[in-house]
């Protein structure tokens, strides 16, 4: 047996993260392939740079480097020269600590490939040949295969040329499902009875789609596994002249994210598309004395209406508002049965593209219809995700989790964890307020949830994955000293933060300052006022909020005319708006009274702003 192959016998190896994400950082233009004559120590530094971060093996810059890709580039006559040094450049940077995997990428993908399958294959093989001649190698890593067909007759003809351990990796357009509709397991156990060694997957799917891939994949005799997935789903940004596409800079995900691999029996694991160091740094983190699973339980394959939900539960906003402007609506559940002019107002809503609806858990402290049985009821009816208020006030210890697991159940993963208002201030006041937890500690309880541990710290036998906001109320005294308050809900749990309304610009400029420092976003809450009475209401019996005395002589002056005091109420919406994104790309809209046509204005308002922004 090979040293790779005996080392994974019992140990998780870490493989590198991308090359070509690297390479187009530092300004490449041409063939990376062809670097590894034109600029070897460029394509050594890379290597360095993950052998540093943890990295137990890398593999050789020549993804691209057959007869036909090179050919557009001019180097065709230099194919044995460019693979060869690529091993050469490999194996200096490694010693002999470090494993060193010839890689060889697929020719058909995404991009229409005209070559024959006979010619696709004698191409793969002279590239092969020439990998291997160099007996510098430990493996031979096929990757980025999307089509089956290909991939199976490469292994065909490369598995006779060499006793090296042989990795497949094959890439999926959508989660357990390979292109040609059959279901991921019928695929690698195909290739698993032609002589791979190693199968998995790499490329387009980021870490969450690609461990619930592995949910129905077993442990194979013959074979182990292996994932190297992308940094995420692309988005784009244009603060440049061009534009460009752009994975999130979410290494440290990474780290928690290794661990669920390590519990789906993967034992290879390294990054594709998007990573870089810091990725392979986290995953070094994330499987520390962690060993190879010898047992694992089988998810059968999902249908499609679960995949939509579960893509739905993962599309995260902390990440959404991290690089563009987001928008989240909120409309309070009714106080009766009388439900259809709330269903009106979420059907309004969910037709504007926004990133989520929150359902409010009791706000306070008056009794309105279970958020999660509203969400439950209109989930097939909206496409737009809700994210769900839950207050600690009405719920013991059991109460939470057997609430969270339900929610997790249900395919509700995007939370705000809030302590609740006390019963007094609400239409039962002599009910009993339990909070057996605050925000604080209903936090590190979804977190720990999260790790696949109930509170009591037993197995859960699977993780939930929640995302889950925090409250911040900006309207105190003394708003600057609020940072220990921040630090505490981020070290409980927090990915990111939603405000109480805020209607004065002076608060959004001393939150704007007081949040540089946070990776975590914030929410930024816009409660348009229906009324003089409403706003005279909210001054001087709401405790915490105080509207500008500019605007109430306003409104004052106009209160008997309710066209102009909306319209007087909409345009200071709009002013704290574009005040808020100078500083937040979240902004969180509060509809007053189910007047949802006021949500939809302050919606259309900014999306148009946001056609005219570049992201943050």
């Amino acid at each position: 047996m090979s040293k790779l192959l005996d080392k994974l016998k019992t140990d998780i190896l870490v493989a590198d993260g991308a090359m070509g994400t690297l390479l187009y950082a530092d300004g490449l233009e041409s063939c990376h392939d062809y670097y590894n004559i034109s600029h070897p120590e460029r394509i050594s530094a890379i290597h360095k740079a993950y052998i540093d971060a943890g990295a137990d093996i890398i593999q050789t810059n020549t993804y691209g480097a057959k007869r036909h890709r090179l050919k557009s580039f001019g180097h065709d006559n230099d194919v044995k020269l460019i693979n060869q040094k690529a091993v050469e450049i490999a194996r200096q940077a490694a010693g002999e600590s470090v494993f060193v995997l010839g890689t060889i990428g697929a020719s058909r993908g995404l991009r229409q490939c005209d070559l024959s399958l006979a010619d696709i294959v004698e191409e793969t093989v002279e590239q092969a040949q020439a990998l291997l001649e160099t007996g510098q190698l430990d493996g031979l890593l096929l990757e980025t295969y999307y089509d089956r067909e290909e991939l199976e007759a490469v292994v065909k003809a490369i598995r006779p040329l060499t006793d090296l351990p042989l990795i497949t990796n094959m890439a999926l357009h959508e989660a357990g499902i390979t292109e040609d509709g059959r279901p991921l397991v019928e695929a690698l156990s195909h290739l698993v009875m032609l002589g791979a060694d190693i199968v998995g997957l790499n490329c387009h799917l980021g870490p969450y789609h690609m461990i619930q891939s592995f949910k129905q994949v077993p442990l194979f005799a013959q074979s182990y596994l292996s994932a190297y997935p992308n940094a995420s789903l692309l988005s784009f940004a244009s603060d440049n002249e061009k534009g460009q596409y752009r994975f999130s800079q979410n290494a440290d995900y990474f780290e928690y994210c290794a661990r669920l691999f390590v519990e789906e029996g993967v034992r290879l694991i390294g990054g594709c598309c998007g990573t870089t160091p810091d990725h392979i740094r986290a995953i070094k983190r994330g499987i520390k004395n962690l060993k190879p699973v010898e047992r694992k339980t089988i998810t059968p394959l999902i249908t499609e209406e679960e995949l939509i939900d579960e893509i739905s539960k993962k599309e995260t906003l902390a990440d959404k508002a991290k690089k563009e402007v987001t928008i989240i609506a909120e409309i309070d559940p009714p106080k009766t049965l009388a439900i259809e002019k709330f269903i009106e107002g979420i059907k309004a809503l969910d037709k504007k593209n926004i990133a989520a609806i929150t359902l409010a858990d009791n706000s306070l402290a008056k009794t309105r219809i279970c958020n999660l049985s509203l969400a439950s009821l209109l989930k097939n009816e909206v496409t737009t995700p809700f994210l769900l208020h839950v207050a600690c006030r009405d719920h013991n210890m059991i109460g939470l989790q057997s609430r969270l697991l339900g929610m997790d159940v249900l395919g509700f993963n995007q939370l705000l964890a809030i302590t609740g208002d006390p019963t007094k201030i609400g239409d039962f006041p002599g009910a009993t307020s339990v909070y057996d937890a605050t925000s604080f500690k209903l936090l590190s309880l979804i977190k720990q949830l999260n790790h696949g541990k109930g509170y009591s710290g037993a197995s859960l036998k699977r993780t939930t994955h929640f995302t889950t906001a925090a409250a911040f109320n900006p309207n105190v005294h003394h708003l600057e000293k609020s940072s220990r308050l921040i630090e505490r809900k981020i070290k409980a749990g927090a990915d990111y933060f939603i405000t109480q309304p805020i209607f004065s610009e002076e608060i959004i400029h001393q939150l704007g300052h007081l949040t540089e420092a946070y990776d975590q976003p914030f929410f930024i809450g816009i409660m348009p006022i229906t009324s003089y009475n409403n706003a005279v209401f909210l001054h001087n019996e709401v405790p915490g909020i105080h509207l500008p005395e500019v605007f109430l002589e306003k409104l004052e002056t106009v209160k008997d005319d309710k066209k102009a005091c909306q319209a007087i109420a909409l345009a200071e919406s709009k002013k704290l708006i574009d005040c808020a994104l100078e500083y937040f790309n979240g902004i969180y809209l509060i509809t007053p009274f189910l007047r949802y046509d006021l949500t939809l204005d302050l919606i259309d308002y900014i999306q148009k702003k946001k056609t005219l922004m570049s992201p943050k």
